[in-house]
């Protein structure tokens, strides 16, 4: 979906006076229902006035199409301007993408090829804009069907309209083709041969209706890589009745395609069961099957760290993983199949859909969709992913979800005992806390200070073993200093020790948030839920806060205790439920021990009586 739709004569025309922004503007108000940012109205003012006098000097007005901020396919990204239009010697349909930049210099970012400083942005790090076009390209492309097998008749050029070529040199040194090229005010001439070498005068009205009215999902090239990624991938690999999922699914999506019907698929267990496992090898068998399919989840440290494995030998792979809140103008059953990761993460609304619920759009999005869930992650109130929720909400659609239980434990040494036990432990699952018995495969003991935890795990961390130390959000969480230094926020008796990172980019020596629980240099500093959830690491060490203390037989919360502001303000009964849950997805991160400390003494003693000595280190 483009904002604004024009003939290239009207844009010209437009552009020539405020009408052009004006009509942007209000476009904007009726889609997003806020006022556009002064910069990117100043972005349309300066930018499309001279796009437009390039199409006229071009001799384009006559006939193409223009296309301004067109949406990318299931993303919240849009193209600044797409040129519909026939192609001058095959006739077909022919587009241009293009990016607009205002800038006037711009260097590269030392030891980096695709990013690039601004002095106008006050020298924060932006994407190279032939990156960026391409990117769009390439994507356009691939979820776009009109244009599967038809990747020539889609151009790229980034237009730095204010710049001389000799003050952005440095871009230069990005290797570009013949279908994605940078141009500045310098190479304008260059840019006209270009634009009249792809689009004809002759009318794009034909070529423009083609585009915005095909269908989105991803094609079959796309899919094979992603197939190809995962099957090369070897930490993935399925055991016992994980593939009795998978095949079961692969059953069901057959059975819908048959009787073009929709259906829905349950698969919950608890954590370490192989639900995003089976995820994974769904995908790349689905694939394989000619299915259009996407993996969706909730989580950006989650959906980063796929990214991060899948996607280093083909970036284009990243565009199968998405967002549950990238389906909310998605085409209905435009997807054979959607996998929805994590969905215990679903949340009441996406942030761009005011009224209509969450679970409602994935349910939309594709014939088959597949949940995979822990009931006991819910951690925020906004999140509301839950067997029954998701029950309710396709059976109000008449239909009868197929629901799959994974009983296996691969996680916490395999120990289905050691699961049961923390269920009991927090009160989420009836019966009150039982002494641990103990496990050959999994290791259990009690910390007696940080720094004994902290030593503990020091040792267990190595080339070939990994150990991480997480704690109750009970403290609060800075960003790092100018110079990058980052805060010891987690204070206890004299101890203190940072939390994780919470942008996307490295500093001081620690990794960026997505990549905390997987890099080796994440072990500095303490992880929180929303680094923790999703992932798996040898030796795992819990820090659990004063938000939940035991007292006499029963445990206590304290709502007063908790930094967490998503928590902030919630009755106290679901403030409990959720900082239970909470502790549950700390303590069964670990795949070969787990090391628990409590702030509380009374907590640390009743700890200390329901872990053997024996268990100690």
């Amino acid at each position: 979906m483009a904002l604004l739709r024009l003939s290239a004569q009207h844009f010209y025309e437009r552009s020539r006076s405020e009408a052009l922004t004006e009509e942007l503007t209000q476009r904007y108000r009726d889609v997003f229902l806020r006022h556009p940012p002064t910069g990117e109205q100043q972005a349309w003012r300066n930018s499309l006035r001279a796009l437009a006098d390039v199409l006229e000097d071009a001799g384009l007005c006559g006939g193409v199409e223009v296309l301004v901020e067109q949406r990318l396919p299931l993303t919240s990204l849009r193209a600044d301007v797409v040129l519909a239009g026939q192609h001058p010697r095959s006739g077909k349909p022919s587009y241009v993408v293009i990016e607009l930049k205002q800038w006037s210099d711009a260097r590269l970012v030392p030891d980096s090829d695709d990013l690039c400083l601004v002095s106008m942005t006050k020298n924060r790090p932006l994407l190279h804009p032939l990156s960026q076009v391409s990117r769009y390209c390439d994507y356009l492309s691939d979820f776009t069907a009109v244009l599967e097998g038809e990747e020539e008749s889609v151009a790229g050029f980034a237009y730095l309209h204010h710049a001389e070529s000799k003050d952005v040199a440095e871009l230069f040194r990005m290797s570009a083709g013949r279908h994605r090229q940078v141009f500045t005010s310098t190479t304008r001439g260059a840019l006209i041969r270009e634009l009249c070498l792809r689009l004809a005068p002759e009318s794009g009205a034909l070529a423009a209706d083609r585009l915005l009215g095909s269908s989105f999902a991803p094609n079959r090239p796309l899919l094979r890589t992603a197939a190809d990624a995962v099957e090369s991938n070897r930490r993935f690999v399925l055991l016992d009745e994980q593939q009795v999922a998978v095949s079961l699914v692969q059953r069901t999506t057959k059975l819908a395609h048959r009787a073009n019907q929709k259906e829905v698929v349950i698969v919950s267990g608890g954590p370490g069961s192989g639900k995003s496992v089976i995820a994974l090898h769904l995908l790349r068998e689905l694939a394989r099957d000619g299915r259009s399919v996407l993996h969706a989840t909730g989580s950006k440290s989650f959906t980063t760290t796929l990214h991060h494995h899948l996607g280093q030998g083909e970036p284009r792979v990243k565009s199968v993983f998405k967002y549950f809140n990238s389906f909310s103008s998605a085409e209905p059953n435009g997807l054979d199949v959607l996998i929805c990761d994590e969905a215990h993460r679903i949340r009441q609304v996406s942030g761009n859909s005011r009224h209509r619920p969450q679970i409602d759009e994935l349910l939309d999005a594709a014939r088959t969709v597949v949940f995979l869930l822990d009931d006991h992650q819910v951690v925020r109130p906004t999140e509301m992913g839950s067997v029954e929720t998701i029950r309710a909400a396709a059976e109000r659609r008449g239909m009868v979800p197929r629901r799959i239980f994974l009983k296996d434990q691969y996680r916490s040494g395999g120990s289905e005992a050691y699961e049961a036990w923390v269920l009991r432990l927090l009160g989420l699952e009836s019966g009150g806390p039982v002494p641990w018995g103990g496990d050959e495969n999994f290791q259990l003991s009690v910390a007696n200070s940080p720094e004994e935890m902290e030593t503990l795990l020091r040792k267990r961390q190595g080339s070939d073993t990994t150990a991480r130390m997480t704690a109750g959000f009970c403290w609060p969480w800075s960003d790092p200093t100018s110079d990058g230094r980052l805060i010891n926020d987690v204070q206890i008796d004299g101890w203190s020790k940072p939390w994780n990172l919470r942008g996307d980019s490295p500093v001081g020596g620690a990794p960026a948030s997505a990549l905390w629980a997987t890099d080796p240099a994440g072990f500095g500093q303490i992880g929180c839920i929303y680094t923790a959830q999703g992932f798996e690491y040898d030796w795992n060490g819990v820090i659990f806060g004063p938000d939940l203390i035991w007292r006499g037989d029963q445990w206590r919360v304290n709502p007063a205790a908790s930094w967490d502001r998503s928590l902030s303000g919630i009755e106290q009964a679901l403030f409990g439920l959720l900082v239970r849950n909470t502790y549950k997805v700390l303590l069964t991160r670990g795949m070969v021990g787990t090391v628990v400390y409590s702030t509380d003494p009374e907590t640390r003693a009743k700890l200390h009586e329901l872990i053997p000595s024996r268990e100690q280190h």
